[in-house]
């Protein structure tokens, strides 16, 4: 009887469909996850070479189009492009790539504003899918759609900038294990086939072990997923370098001062005046069409277009920090999706440090807008709730700090009562200016392929193709593999660590970039010098900005081609007499212009978070050659000579931030007021004589410290702020080692930029923020 029912029909259909299931799961699990290009011999040896037409032969090109053979303009554009950040960019290479003729200007350097300032991710959007569930609202259930889809080409399009990353949400309450879990899991089938790695959940002991780091205390567990990271200032110069690979005509710094309009008859705009604001030259350039894609600065060129303009653009200022690399894992990323004033902030590896950001503050529209210590004081307040309390989260270790403008747009066709749109908005004008404005990072390409349907259908163009887009890959893409930086350490003779850097920034242009390498004089590396000890930047890629990548400034050097200024502010000025140097043997530059470029560029590193009394650390002979060399700058700033102190970012920790008098000194000044105590002797070997306690009331502790020389700007409001971090609030007295950490903490509130007056502080909704910067 039971043999009869083992080996039944029924009982062979079960068994047969069971194995069919298990092999089939099997066969998809095995399959996926992240796919990667193969790897191939030919990868082993560098690309065909290709050099870019030089800055000079561009202008001229643009010069030409507003020139007439007889009574036609032969070299007119089809489309004139301005703005060079993601949006501008990406427009420019669908453009090119479908044949038309394209010109972008860009009046500071590409990606100088927001594209290089922003949270470095490449996201779907776990933040709008729980909006979409919650308040049951259709938009952003397809905007979740639409980015996870970019984000797979995002990926495969740029595989050597962009990668995927795992990203924590830490646990605390019992009840959030099925709420983030459910949420995390239909993010997963969202993304379907394009998915990246299928979220998991991970028991406390496990989250500790992925990021000893966080918070033991309640922890229950975490959960984590994944969406991607990139390198945003160089995925900015690889789509304006593959802009030009397709055709098209680029220039930065050169700015847009007027708009050409039919007066006759149509009213429609033809082109542009324009400046080039590094030789003042003036010139027309001729145009069917003109896209506005200059983000936060949209409504600048809208009222050039019509001086009745209502403003569309709403600035809010999102600001990021950067850390020392010991406050995160190097492959893990944490979320906190619900701050103490119901915010988001991530807390990210990157680039060998850690970033973290971001907030959410109106903020005037200005190119280089400055991170505020209030709000750089909130993002460390928030991640001291998640870490561990072993980790002292310190002022001091803030390497930079940047603040990014994030475009929030009103539709202009819309009701005054309509709000902020959550994407972002295409807009034609009544004499044909097309803006492109809002989105982010993630959707540049769709944004790009709807803003080119649009001018194809709005300006009559007659494009040789459809959008490629989707399959382009962007320069430095061909010829790359994740094993390729073992063939630079083989050939050029790099540190691995360098070469990895270059592989990860250049893609298979790195081979070029190692050419321009000058010899070491060592044993090894023998070739590669570091612009910065700590960090894997060499002299090659100053040159290869230069000649292949259309630098001009310092600033584009250290911001945007390398990202020296956002790593480590101190580290950048460092750098800075030495990439000046190569800037001049390559752009010809005379000595006052070094000396100009060295106070402009000093002057934007205090927009990064630069103490404003710092100084380089080099090897001059004396003190007094630094202040001479450096007086002009600190003059600029506003500083006086007698304000010059040591370095912030020289400090490492508490009495190391002292020198050895100005230690002797506080000893004394502790010692005249504290109280001596002496315990008795124990009976145990261990403690054999009495032991003397000398310890200081803490009513006294404040009178001290402002008794203190150097201490007399002490505000009792940063006074009472040290005490809670360093956590001896609630301590009655304090000994001499922890009075010294006090002033430890306090020298470095006295190092951190002033704080601002009270200002309003306003949080933008994040479905309304298009995505972040």
């Amino acid at each position: 009887m039971l043999r009869r029912a083992l080996f039944s029909r029924r009982t062979l259909a079960i068994a047969s469909g069971s194995t069919v299931v298990a092999a089939a799961g099997g066969y998809w699990y095995l399959n996926s996850g992240p796919t990667y290009p193969p790897s191939t011999k030919e990868m082993r040896r560098p690309p065909p070479p290709w050099t870019p037409p030089s800055r000079a032969s561009m202008l001229e090109r643009l010069k030409e189009s507003g020139q007439t053979e007889g009574d036609t303009y032969t070299q007119e554009f089809d489309l004139l492009i301005v703005g060079g950040g993601a949006t501008g960019a990406g427009v420019a290479v669908d453009a090119a790539s479908r044949g038309l003729k394209v010109a972008l200007v860009e009046r500071s350097d590409f990606s100088s504003g927001t594209s290089s300032k922003s949270t470095k991710l490449v996201h779907g959007g776990v933040r709008y899918l729980q909006k979409a569930v919650m308040e049951l609202d259709y938009e952003q259930y397809k905007l979740v759609r639409e980015a996870l889809h970019e984000r797979r080409i995002f990926l495969q399009t740029a595989p050597y900038l962009s990668a995927m990353l795992p990203i924590m949400l830490p646990i605390y309450k019992y009840w959030q294990v099925p709420y983030y879990w459910s949420g995390c899991k239909m993010y997963d089938i969202l993304a379907g086939k394009e998915n990246m790695e299928t979220s998991y959940l991970m028991s406390k002991g496990k989250a500790l072990e992925a990021f000893p780091m966080l918070k033991q205390e309640g922890l229950v567990g975490a959960l984590v997923y994944y969406d991607g990271q990139h390198n945003d200032a160089r995925m900015n110069m690889a789509l304006v370098m593959t802009a030009v690979q397709q055709g098209a005509i680029v220039a930065n710094y050169v700015e847009v001062t007027q708009l050409h309009k039919d007066t006759s008859g149509t009213g429609k705009l033809y082109g542009a005046r324009v400046t080039d604001k590094l030789t003042g030259q003036e010139f027309d350039v001729r145009a069917k069409g003109i896209i506005n894609a200059t983000g936060p600065f949209s409504d600048t060129l809208l009222t050039m277009d019509n001086p009745s303009h209502q403003p569309i653009v709403q600035a809010s200022s999102g600001i990021h920090i950067t850390l020392p690399n010991y406050y995160s894992p190097r492959k893990m990323g944490l979320l906190d999706p619900s701050t103490s004033d119901g915010r988001v902030i991530f807390f990210l590896p990157w680039q060998g440090n850690t970033i973290a950001g971001t907030t959410d503050s109106p903020a005037a529209v200005e190119e280089n807008p400055t991170a505020h210590e209030d709000e750089i004081r909130w993002v460390l307040e928030e991640i001291r709730r998640y870490l561990s309390p072993d980790i002292k989260v310190r002022r001091g270790d803030v390497l930079s700090a940047w603040s990014g403008l994030r475009p929030l747009v009103r539709n202009p066709n819309a009701a005054s009562t309509e709000g902020l749109v959550r994407n972002h908005m295409i807009h034609v004008s009544e004499s044909g200016l097309l803006t492109i404005a809002g989105g982010k990072w993630t959707t540049y390409r769709a944004m790009a392929e709807e803003t080119v349907n649009e001018a194809v259908k709005v300006f009559a163009l007659k494009p040789t193709s459809g959008c490629v887009t989707e399959r382009l890959r962007l320069i430095g893409s061909d010829g790359w593999s994740r094993n390729m930086f073992i063939g630079l350490v083989q050939r050029f003779g790099l540190e691995s660590e360098v070469a990895k850097h270059l592989s990860d920034s250049y893609g298979d242009r790195a081979w070029t970039v190692c050419e321009l390498a000058q010899p070491t004089g060592k044993a090894w590396p023998l070739y590669g010098i570091r612009l910065a000890g700590d960090y894997p930047y060499i002299d090659a890629e100053v040159r290869y900005a230069v000649r292949n990548e259309y630098a001009q400034k310092a600033t584009d050097v250290i911001a945007r081609r390398t990202r020296l200024s956002f790593l480590n502010a101190q580290a950048a000025l460092d750098a800075l007499p030495q990439i000046i140097d190569i800037l001049a043997e390559e752009l010809s530059w005379d000595r006052k212009r070094k000396e100009q470029e060295l106070q402009e560029t000093t002057v934007f590193l205090a927009s990064m978070g630069l103490p404003p009394n710092a100084v380089p650390r080099t090897s001059m002979a004396t003190k007094e050659e630094a202040k001479s060399l450096f007086e002009p700058v600190r003059t600029l700033l506003g500083l006086k000579t007698g304000e010059l102190k040591r370095p912030a970012a020289q400090m490492m920790y508490s009495q190391a931030q002292f020198e050895a008098g100005e230690v002797e000194e506080i000893r004394r000044a502790f010692t005249a007021r504290a109280e001596t105590t002496t315990v008795p002797p124990s009976s145990t070997p261990v403690q054999p004589g009495p032991t003397v306690h000398t310890k200081l009331n803490k009513t006294e502790l404040f009178g001290l410290v402002k008794s203190l020389s150097g201490f007399e700007e002490i505000k009792a409001k940063d006074y009472d702020y040290v005490l809670e971090e360093a956590g001896y609030s609630k301590q009655n007295d304090v000994d001499f080692d922890e009075f010294m950490e006090i002033c430890a903490e306090l020298r470095e509130v006295l190092f951190a930029p002033a704080r601002p007056s009270k200002r309003e502080r306003m949080t933008i909704p994040v479905e309304k923020s298009g995505g972040g910067v």
